[in-house]
């Protein structure tokens, strides 16, 4: 979906911002460029600190990280993608982190960092909410009195080929697989992961068999062959987010993502605040990691690949996005000198046509 003409894309950003400020932005990539562009902001929603995006209806779906957390559906105008709310609802969880769909459009998941619920709610053929459909509630801990006291899931998301949800959980050091059956969440199995390594998101490769989870605590990226037939993951690999020579004891990795070309994972360090470039092997999914370059900023929580080869770094302490070009044969990242300033940016979702 572009903007006026081939060469400019829309990009909605998330922030940690107040009810009454202005909290979803809506901006524009250049793609010849990489010039970034404010476009649009909208008040009315408290924290909306990831979001996801239904091309097929032209919504966009915003997780309230609050106490009493809820989630928003809201309809893109097709021309200006101006954003106008079709309903919101309750998630019964506190400190909403995270929002995705199930692959057939019907389900929404979220994730309540703050108290350990996991919620589905069921959607229109529209795009808007429909009704709970199914809570469940983590209960467990990890090693670390600091962050895994209790439990904390960080993401939801359906596999590729929609026959389990993955549950990354930071508290209590597993990922969790579940079923999805008429829309209730049912346990299928649960992997444990190194102690203090707190899974926080995951990707899957282009081809279904390889997964890999971003671990905020112990900063490493984990690589797992994956048995869609039987739901089940076997560690292959832990990779360090962090230089050889690196040692800090403040940093937190944040984010991942893969190249639609399957050859090169990405990921970011807060503290370190970098991103890193992973390649991996065609033949075997093993990491090496080969390149770091500064996100551009404080804190980059969140970053998202654009079609058409470029990066956006979301920088939540110095309240800026920076863009990167990605080089296509090497999959190096090379500012193009070209950022949007924005108060706490915490997600940044380009709105792909469908």
């Amino acid at each position: 979906m572009t903007v006026d003409n081939e060469n400019l894309i829309y990009v909605y950003i998330g922030s940690y911002r107040a009810k009454e400020e202005e909290s979803i932005h809506l901006a524009s990539l250049n793609l010849e460029t990489g010039e970034l562009k404010a476009l649009h902001g909208m008040a009315g929603v408290t924290n909306p600190t990831f979001l996801d995006w239904d091309a097929l209806n032209n919504v966009l779906y915003a997780a309230s990280e609050q106490e009493h957390s809820e989630v928003i559906a809201y309809a893109a105008d097709p021309q200006t993608q101006k954003l106008e709310e079709l309903n919101r609802k309750s998630t019964d969880s506190s400190g909403a982190c995270h929002v995705s769909r199930s692959g057939d459009g019907k389900y929404l998941f979220t994730t309540g960092y703050g108290d350990g619920h996991i919620s589905v709610l069921e959607l229109q053929q529209d795009g808007a909410l429909g009704e709970l459909s199914s809570l469940i509630r983590h209960s467990g801990r990890g090693e670390r009195d600091d962050r895994q006291s209790e439990a904390h899931p960080h993401s939801v998301f359906q596999d590729p080929n929609q026959e389990y949800v993955i549950v990354c959980d930071l508290g209590m050091d597993s990922i969790n697989m579940y079923r999805l059956e008429e829309g209730k969440l049912v346990t299928h199995r649960e992997v444990k992961m190194p102690p203090g390594s707190g899974p926080r998101h995951v990707a899957f490769h282009p081809n279904g068999r390889w997964m890999y989870a971003i671990n905020e605590l112990n900063n490493t990226v984990t690589f797992f062959a994956y048995d869609s037939t039987f739901g089940d993951l076997k560690t292959m690999q832990h990779t360090s987010t962090l230089p050889t020579d690196v040692v800090m004891e403040e940093n937190t990795a944040a984010q991942l993502a893969i190249s639609p070309c399957g050859r090169f994972l990405y990921a970011s360090n807060r503290g370190h605040d970098s991103l890193v470039q992973m390649n991996i092997d065609e033949d075997s999914g093993m990491l090496s990691a080969v390149n770091w370059v500064s996100s551009g900023g404080k804190t980059p929580r969140h970053f998202t690949l654009v079609p058409g080869g470029y990066l956006l770094s979301a920088n939540q302490d110095s309240n800026c996005i920076v863009s990167y070009r990605i080089h296509s044969d090497s999959g190096r990242l090379e500012e193009t000198g070209f950022s949007l300033e924005l108060p706490h940016p915490v997600c940044v979702l380009p709105a792909v046509k469908a």
